[in-house]
């Protein structure tokens, strides 16, 4: 039989470490030339398979392809896109099975988070629904860390050492001030459903560092949050809040709500910082600072966690040796073995069990008051955030990589989305 090429597309909001996973399915195809034939990029994602907009990565050096390990965001364009059910849009899959065809596409890596599994998990059934024999695998990516079976998600190691170090360094700054000027600081991460990144900020607490934490997991108290906030200005003289842009009310309301909608139909968030803020201001008059972290906390690569980087290379190697072997429709998955010291293995789970499942916050990973983490939270993070994988720097500036990305020649009519 001859061999098949490949197509790797990148999926949702990306993040310091995903060129590191298509680094480690470019590398590891090259390496099993005798298996697959070419990887073709989907450009912007599932976009770029519906479209035929491809890209021939064999076109990219050895060392350009090397450079993408260290180099943050998605070199070959993400998007937010989530197909229908078959029965729904037959039309979307049989372009898809159109364009494979014609470019002699055999396997799919799907690299993103939730929604992207949900998608790539559709594909894996076309073999069996449409008869025509594809090999998906789903790489996993997001910086809210809510996949499930897996004990991580790469992205999320790198935010959260983002965020643990701005908060760090923002409390102290706020300890300065706080006699004559600003006594609370409050930061926004991200994180609709799940609290893992606002976890992330209370590691300082190990450090003297007077935090609250605002969950999503723990419905908003407005009477109990002011007065945990009072507490620790009058106890230390300043206070850190580290607020998730998910955190809502008991009616399901989100704080930082701006009642517009995404692409996937999620409720467009952004701006529970300031909410917050003022929230604290008008009940006992303290001057404040907030900030957002939005795209700095997942486009940071001068920070990026080593253990990060690591793991998004292995799962987008295992995914390839995972299609070689015949597997279709799992997901490579990080199984952790010990905290400490800290070691893992890569295992596999089926996407049927990971398709729009979310894992959230064990309610033991969270203080009794709903304010902080606990030790047994703290020791499942601070693996994810060791170890420092810098860039290379040239006159005082990291060195990224952008790709040729050179498109592959159409075959087939234009197709309108």
């Amino acid at each position: 039989m001859a061999k098949k090429n490949a197509f790797y597309a990148q999926s949702g909001g990306v993040t310091a470490v995903i060129n590191a996973s298509a680094c480690g399915v470019i590398q590891t195809a090259r390496k099993h030339k005798d298996k697959i034939g070419k990887v073709y990029a989907g450009r912007n994602g599932i976009i770029g398979a519906l479209t035929e907009d491809l890209i021939d990565t064999s076109k990219e050096t050895d060392a350009a392809i090397a450079a993408l390990r260290s180099t943050p965001s998605g070199a070959f364009g993400s998007c937010r896109f989530k197909l229908k059910s078959l029965e729904a849009n037959k039309r979307e899959y049989e372009r898809l099975i159109e364009v494979f065809k014609a470019h002699n596409i055999g396997y799919f890596f799907y690299n993103g988070g939730g929604d992207s599994a949900d998608t790539c998990f559709k594909v894996s059934q076309l073999s069996e629904a449409m008869g025509y024999p594809i090999q998906a695998i789903h790489v996993p990516k997001t910086v809210d860390n809510d996949l499930p079976i897996t004990d991580c998600c790469p992205g999320f190691g790198s935010v959260a050492k983002y965020i643990a170090v701005s908060t760090l360094e923002a409390s102290y700054d706020v300890r300065s001030m706080a006699k004559t000027s600003t006594k609370v600081f409050v930061i926004e991460v991200m994180g609709r459903h799940a609290g893992w990144i606002a976890a992330a900020g209370g590691l300082v607490a190990e450090q003297g560092i007077p935090v609250v934490i605002l969950f999503p997991e723990i419905e908003f108290d407005q009477k109990k949050f002011l007065a945990a906030v009072k507490k620790k200005v009058e106890e230390f003289g300043y206070c850190t809040i580290v607020v998730s842009e998910g955190c809502h009310y008991p009616d399901g309301k989100f704080l930082a709500e701006q009642g517009t909608r995404d692409a996937f139909g999620h409720a467009q968030l952004g701006g529970a910082a300031p909410v917050v803020a003022n929230m604290i201001k008008e009940a006992h008059g303290y001057k404040f600072h907030w900030a957002v972290a939005d795209y700095l906390q997942r486009s940071a690569r001068h920070i990026a966690s080593k253990t990060d980087v690591k793991q998004a290379y292995e799962l987008g190697k295992k995914a390839v040796e995972l299609a070689i072997k015949g597997h279709n429709s799992v997901m490579p998955t990080v199984d952790r073995i010990s905290d400490s010291p800290y070691k893992y293995k890569i295992g596999m789970a089926p996407l049927s069990k990971v398709a729009n499942v979310e894992k959230f916050m064990p309610r033991d990973f969270i203080s009794k008051d709903g304010y902080g983490i606990t030790e047994k939270c703290r020791r499942y993070l601070a693996p994810l955030i060791q170890g420092e994988d810098y860039p290379k720097y040239e006159n005082g500036l990291p060195q990224y990589v952008t790709l040729k990305n050179v498109a592959v020649a159409k075959k087939l009519k234009p197709f309108s989305i």
